[in-house]
This record gives C-alpha cells, structure tokens and sequence, in this order.
C-alpha cells in the first residue's frame, strides 16, 4: 500500500479556473493543509510540476528519503501532483524532490505555497496552521475610511531587520517585541500607516527582502507566522494602516527557489529576453503563462485576506512595463505590435488591479513607477492600469536636486520645484522619501542638504513642509523622520541616540506635528488627488527662492503655504490672496521647538484691501530664512 494516500482538495471548476489563470485564492488548495482523511490526521499536499515524471515528499518525517512519500499527478493534465500522508502535521519539515522529463533534471524544491519556512540560512518548508484571533474588527469595519483616496495617507516605511536592534543579543526586534515598540513608536509619531519592506521569505540578507523564494510565508527572521498577525492587528488596533512591499517582477535563481522549478522554465519565461533581468541577476515572471498568473495573483490576495493588510506597495512596476528595461539595442524583442510595451505584463497588471478592488474596495494598490507611462492610477474601465497611487518619482528626483544647491544658485533652478505642478494631477501620487535614497553613496537625506549644521537642518525642515503640504500622499523612510546623518545600513539599527540632541529631536517633532497637521486639516488631504485643491499665489519669485500657494478643501476653506529656500529672512514679504480676513499662523518650521532661530509670526495678520499678485487682497508675512510658514485664513 503507498504511504501516499488518494485525496484531492480540487473540484473540476478549481482545475478549469486554474488553467484559464482565474484561480485568485490558490492557496486554499496548493501547498501543505492539515486535514483529516478517513478518520486520521495528517497532511495533504499539492504542487504544480507539469514536467515532472515524478514528485516526492522529502522531510524530516521519512528522512528526507524520496521513495517514501511519491505524489499522485492528476488525470486531468493540469501538472497538479497531490496526495494525503497520514500523521504528518504542523512543524514538519518538508520539500519536493522532482525528477523531470527535461534532460533528467533532479530539484529538491521549497513548497511555492508555504505558510511557513525554516529561519535562514536554512530553507525547508514548514507544515503550519494557526487559529490566530484577531481583534481589528473596528478597524476592518471603519477601514474604508482610513484607506480612501481623499483621506490623510502618511506612511512610514520600515525594515523590521533594522529599525531597532536588542544590540546585547546581538539580534533584531522580533514580530511580538515589534507589535510593542514600533507600534507605539508609529503613533505618537501620528503616521497613518507603515509599510513594510518586503517580509515574505527571503535567503539573501543583502537583498532586503527583494529576492524572495517563499511567497506566502513571513519570514522566519523575526517570528512565526500567528506573531506577524499580531504585529498587524495591534497596528489596526492602534489605529494604523499596514502596507506590503510586493515584488511580482522578478525572483532570485537559488536552488530551492521557484527557479527551473521542475526541470524547466515554470514560472520564470523561458526566452531569457524576456525571462532573466540583468540588474538584480534574477528571473522574471512568465507573465503570459496563465498558472503563473493565477499563481501571482493568489499571492497577492493571500495577504490582503489572511494578514488583512491594507495596500500593497508593487515594487519595480517599470520593469515589468518594458520589453526594453535595462537593455541594450538587440537584447530584447518588440511586442506583435513593433513596441517596446509589455503586453502580457500590462494585461497581468490589470487583472491584478481588478481582482484586488473587487475583493477588498478598502485598500490600495501603489506602483513604485518611474516612467511617464501614462494611466498608471487610473481605473482599468477607462484604459488605465488600475492602481489606487503611483510614487511621484520625478517629484523626488527634481526636489533632492534642487535641495542639494546652495542656496545662492537657487533662484537658478526654481523650475525643479514648481515643474512637479505641471503633471501632479495626471496620477493619484504618493511622494516618496523612500530607502532608495539613503543608499548607496546618495547619502542620509539630512546629508544632502548643503551647509554647516544649522543649514542642513533648516533645510531639512522647509523641505519636509515643502512635502507635507505639496498635494498628494507621503512615504518617509525609517531614520529620515528624526535627520539620521548617516546612510541606512541593514546591518545595523537606526541612530537612536541621536536623539539625544536638540537638533534631531526637533525635526522628529515637526514630523509629528505636519502629520498631526496633515490629518487633522481637509485642506491637505481632501482634494490631495484634484487640481481644485491646489492653487498658486506665487511661483515665478526665482530671485527670492520663494513658493507661495493655497491648500483648499472642497468646502471652499484654504491654507496659506510660504516657503523660503535661501538662508535670507523674508520680513514684510507680501502675498497676494483671494479673501478679506486675518491670517494665523498654525506652523513654522523655523519655530524654537524644532531646532529653529524663531522668526515666526506670532500674531494675527491683517488682510489689506491692495491688490498683489493679481490678487484683490493681500497681506505682509515673515518667512524664515530656510523656512516654511503655514497660515489659516479667519473672519472671511
């Protein structure tokens, strides 16, 4: 009698789907699932292997002997092998030792479907289950109301190795020490939401978590799989939103990995135009192939369902979007059409997107897009791609430029800041301070700014009011919300005792304050996608380095927003404006408590009947030298 009993999660309309790439919740089948079968206990388990001659279990229940456990392929040409093995159950290791038709080739594979895997550098799968119980149904509940597109969307992006460190343990933070300390750190910080860098099984430190093998497991680094939900839940209950960086692009080439899976290209395109990506030395996703499709697509409602997680951050969207990405004339092949596009991807990417929203309407999708490809964030309905955000890439770029001139050449380049305003309102956009910009020589970000001390955390200050009050959702990467000075390592924990000091303790809390600004005003977050939230009073002032402009929310009410990127004060500088009234000042950056000189405006200032600006009103300020002013308007 085989030790491998007959036994099928399956229905015929799960294998039809499957291979129409319409099965959207694959890991309710594939895998390891724990089930009683005849009135025993065991463990049944399914893995695609459609060039496989034959599929064994290995692990440490039959050590790791692969004529123990043979796996039956089914009848129905699906490449689907599956069976049930008696009294194998949770914290088993297991893999699948598949000798292929193609060339003989013998693969010892990690499950694709794991929900657990070995901690690294080891790299079995776990047979796991839990019944974790969560308690985030007020926020499930009220969650569409956090996540929408008119609501303030503050993320600060985080990865778990590095944030904080037991240093005397020599260890990072695990997901139940996380659940205490980043999630009270995150709200008396008043973010929305976290995202995190990519927490699904990854065997290569260095990578960050980009190079993954194991899809649907969190990785065994920091816990199990119930003490990520916990980390997740206590953020909901706290009040915040939870992001997952995704990577649907591409995926590493190690042994155990997805990689010639089962003796051929099975996940990855077998064309290596098209299926191997020069930069990251990875594979890429056979986007054609309709069981990889489904494959990706499960994957990702996998964590918008089991983790009720809110958004997932799609890394390395234009990679996927041309045939040409990182490659030289004549090492790629145009689309049936003679362009450069990938159809395939494009399509995926779509469906992706409509799956998503039809599923789970509360969250979001946000590409990490660095194109002028067109629609990226719009409905696929109307031809678009279907993402709720895309990161504002030109706007980073353009904006760290500026910033690192001195501000003498300034007055130069007062273009790099108001270009961005020319195309804000094509997309639903997200500005980006992300890690990608404190590695790699860029330097930290406080680095980048020019001058002593005292300059560089001026201007440290005016471009973060810059950020928080120019339209469009905002990512702030760990560190750059207190001025860490030196770059981002992996290896090593945040510079916490900077804080010590005044300097970084007073950036970390005008942070604090724009967010709980951001939040708390419509005028910021309301109309943040629209072009009627946004208006100039002033962008043409190069020789003074000054941009002066109106937040509205639709109700009609606006703010007043000046910011001055030279380290000379602006006394009795006028603006133009649309209403009668006073002005109050609610923030300047330059105030003593962020580290400032304190040129503020401490009283109300009256609006004179004088025109300005081509504007029937207008009003004399202070603007700080490297420094932002924000104003409400009283007594319309």
């Amino acid at each position: 009698m085989s030790n491998v009993q007959v036994h099928s999660l399956f229905t015929d309309f799960d294998i039809n789907l499957f291979k129409a790439g319409k099965h959207y919740r694959l890991y309710e089948k594939m895998g390891s699932h724990i089930i009683t079968h005849n009135g025993v206990q065991g463990t049944y388990f399914a893995v695609w292997a459609p060039s496989a001659k034959s599929v064994s279990v290995i692990g440490d229940f039959n050590y790791w002997d692969d004529k123990q456990h043979q796996l039956h392929v089914r009848w129905d040409k699906s490449g689907i092998w599956e069976g049930f093995i008696p009294h194998v159950g949770k914290g088993n290791l297991y893999k699948y030792k598949i000798y292929s038709h193609h060339r003989n080739v013998i693969t010892e594979k990690a499950d694709p479907y794991a929900r657990r895997s070995e901690h690294p550098p080891k790299t079995a799968s776990v047979v796991w289950e839990d019944d974790y119980q969560w308690q985030d149904t007020q926020w499930m509940q009220d969650r569409h109301k956090h996540n929408a597109i008119n609501a303030p969307f503050s993320v600060y992006e985080v990865h778990l190795g590095s944030w904080k460190k037991k240093i005397e343990e020599y260890r990072s933070l695990s997901y139940t020490e996380l659940a205490d300390e980043l999630v009270a750190y995150v709200k008396e910080m008043q973010f929305t939401h976290v995202e995190l860098m990519p927490v699904m099984e990854y065997p290569y430190d260095p990578s960050w978590g980009y190079q993954i093998t194991g899809y649907f497991a969190p990785t065994a680094r920091f816990g199990y799989p119930d003490e990520f939900k916990l980390l997740v839940d206590k953020l909901h209950q706290a009040g915040i939103g939870i992001i997952l960086d995704w990577v649907p692009s591409h995926f590493p080439e190690d042994a155990h990995g997805l990689g010639f899976f089962d003796g051929s290209h099975l996940y990855e395109h077998p064309d290596k135009r098209r299926g191997y990506h020069p930069d990251w030395k990875s594979l890429i996703f056979n986007y054609s192939r309709n069981e990889v499709k489904s494959f990706l697509i499960s994957n990702a409602i996998f964590w918008l369902d089991q983790y009720h997680v809110d958004g997932l951050r799609v890394d390395a969207v234009a990679s996927m979007l041309y045939l040409d990405y990182s490659r030289d004339e004549g090492e790629w092949e145009p689309n049936k059409y003679g362009g450069r596009e990938n159809l395939e991807a494009i399509e995926f990417m779509k469906e992706l997107n409509k799956e998503v929203y039809s599923s789970y309407p509360d969250v979001q999708t946000i590409a990490e897009e660095s194109t002028s490809f067109s629609m990226v964030s719009k409905p696929t309905f109307e031809g678009g791609l279907g993402f709720g955000m895309k990161w504002m890439m030109g706007w980073m770029h353009d904006t760290l430029i500026y910033m690192a001139k001195e501000p003498i050449y300034r007055k130069h380049h007062q273009n790099d800041l108001t270009f961005s305003m020319t195309y804000a309102f094509t997309e639903n956009f997200m500005l980006p301070l992300s890690h990608d910009e404190v590695v790699y020589g860029k330097k930290s970000i406080a680095c980048r700014m020019p001058g002593d001390e005292w300059q560089q955390y001026a201007n440290l200050r005016v471009l973060y009011s810059y950020m928080f009050t120019h339209p469009g959702t905002k990512l702030l990467f760990m560190g750059a919300e207190f001025g860490q000075r030196e770059e981002w390592n992996f290896q090593q924990q945040l510079d916490w005792y900077t804080l010590e000091y005044d300097v970084h303790k007073g950036i970390q809390q005008l942070i604090k304050d724009l967010n709980v600004l951001y939040k708390s005003r419509p005028e910021l977050h309301e109309l943040q996608f629209e072009r009627t939230g946004f208006e100039w009073i002033n962008y043409s002032d190069a020789e003074n380095s000054v941009l002066s402009y109106l937040r509205r929310d639709s109700a009609g009410n606006y703010l007043v927003v000046c910011c001055n990127f030279t380290p000379i004060p602006r006394s009795n500088y006028r603006i133009g404006l649309p209403d009668k009234g006073f002005l109050n000042e609610i923030l300047n950056s330059d105030a003593q408590k962020y580290g400032g000189g304190g040129i503020v405006n401490k009283s109300k200032i009256k609006i004179e009947k004088k025109d300005w600006n081509y504007r029937n009103f207008s009003a004399e300020i202070a603007i700080p030298p490297l420094g932002a002013a924000i104003f409400t308007l009283e007594n319309k």
